[in-house]
């Protein structure tokens, strides 16, 4: 039997993967690069490439009369992330927008529901921060922010403190830096207990973890569809409200695909029942069959099936890092149980951006970098293999061993 930490065990291991022949369904325009960014942004599906271009045709074809058959995408597709990837049910969740814009719309509705504080976590994507700090200044609401201890991610014992007089709590499924895996059915539970909604978001779970909207309780999350659910660059967001809250919450932002009857144009603002109406502008119809090659691919995977080879490749990334890697100055930013990390490892250095940029381009491998001192190395299941993480692993030992960080323009990019 091979050694576990061998590249032969690695070409084994790839060799019994069930979801090896998915690799094969994806762009890869250069074989020697391994891509571990998938948890920044997914590859292009090649079904995703054959339906943009036969749309595109279609469009050029049919011009307006096409919107009969395009103007449901944002539900349709919804219906089918829930019942793929979410754990949801049908007529919850919708597509548009970006995530941004997606937790304005949800985060201001549950605020008209209640007074009182706003929640999150410090470690929380900007973004999410972002979009409270606003919230919170323009309708002169705490904004109240808990420390979490790193890397672990929000535990209740580290929320609860802040809940009394709290309105609403918004978290991350997996912390964007040190993807932690959160317990969202525990924290929801607590949030509702002192009175509170919470807004999950799950863009970095979405795809890779299993979502399970319905049985965990959750009333109201978002999320992202071009990572895990290789939507492509900027593909529009989802947002999932239960069916019991719908009728309770208005969108801070009205538009004519959010009303009824919208072709009734002399009428004043009614929206419709159910998630439609926060629904806003004109869906991007093109965006919106990515999101749909996508969801597709993924579901015919199995959101299961991709959890187990998600965590088998992250604690392979973990094995590697305590073998080679610790020894070079590296530690560990993530949780080193499976069962409570995402579909990303982070590992800290004190050159850790010179060392993220000489893999890129000295070693070709691309993972990604997150200020102060990590590189986040994210494998997405569907095309991401054993022996790719192995030799990914042995470029960076043999490329900071050689000090080759120490050879590129370290200068700091605007992306990162």
């Amino acid at each position: 039997m091979a050694d576990p930490l061998s590249r032969e065990h690695a070409l084994e291991r790839d060799a019994a993967d069930p979801l090896a022949g998915f690799a094969e369904r994806f762009v890869n325009t250069d074989p020697e690069r391994i891509y571990l960014d998938g948890n920044s942004l997914g590859r292009l599906p090649l079904a995703t490439r054959d339906r943009l271009r036969e749309l595109v045709g279609e469009w050029g074809d049919r011009l307006v009369s096409g919107w009969p058959e395009w103007i449901d995408a944002p539900a349709r597709v919804g219906d089918a992330l829930a019942a793929g990837v979410l754990g949801a049910r049908p007529g919850e969740v919708v597509v548009g927008d970006s995530t941004t814009v997606n937790l304005f719309k949800l985060c201001s509705a549950a605020l008209d529901l209640s007074p009182g504080a706003i929640v999150t976590d410090r470690d929380n994507f900007p973004t999410d921060r972002y979009v409270l700090e606003g919230l919170a200044a323009q309708r002169g609401r705490e904004l109240r922010l808990f420390q979490p201890e790193a890397p672990a991610g929000p535990q209740p014992s580290d929320l609860e403190p802040h809940l009394d007089g709290a309105a609403l709590v918004l978290l991350s499924h997996v912390s964007y830096r040190a993807g932690a895996l959160a317990d969202v059915r525990a924290l929801t539970a607590l949030a509702r207990e002192h009175g509170a909604l919470v807004v999950w978001d799950l863009s970095h779970s979405a795809g890779a973890v299993p979502v399970e909207l319905s049985a965990a309780g959750v009333e109201l999350a978002v999320g992202c569809t071009y990572k895990y659910l290789n939507a492509g660059p900027g593909a529009p967001a989802f947002l999932y409200v239960a069916e019991e809250l719908q009728p309770r919450l208005r969108s801070p932002i009205w538009g004519w695909f959010g009303q009824r009857d919208q072709f009734a144009m002399e009428r004043d603002y009614d929206p419709v029942d159910g998630v439609g109406r926060f629904l806003a502008g004109t869906p991007p119809v093109l965006d919106l069959a990515a999101v749909e090659e996508g969801v597709r691919l993924t579901a015919e995977a199995g959101v299961d099936r991709l959890r187990a080879k998600s965590v088998a490749l992250c604690d392979l990334i973990v094995e590697l890092h305590d073998a080679w890697l610790a020894p070079l100055g590296f530690s560990l930013g993530s949780p080193r149980d499976g069962a409570r990390r995402g579909s990303h490892v982070s590992i800290r250095h004190d050159e850790a951006w010179p060392i993220c940029r000489a893999l890129i381009e000295r070693a070709a491998v691309v993972p990604d970098f997150r200020g102060p001192d990590s590189i986040r190395l994210g494998v997405a299941p569907l095309y991401t293999g054993f022996a790719d993480t192995w030799d990914a692993l042995d470029r960076l030992r043999r490329l900071v061993e050689a000090g080759e960080q120490r050879m590129v323009d370290a200068t700091r990019a605007r992306v990162t």
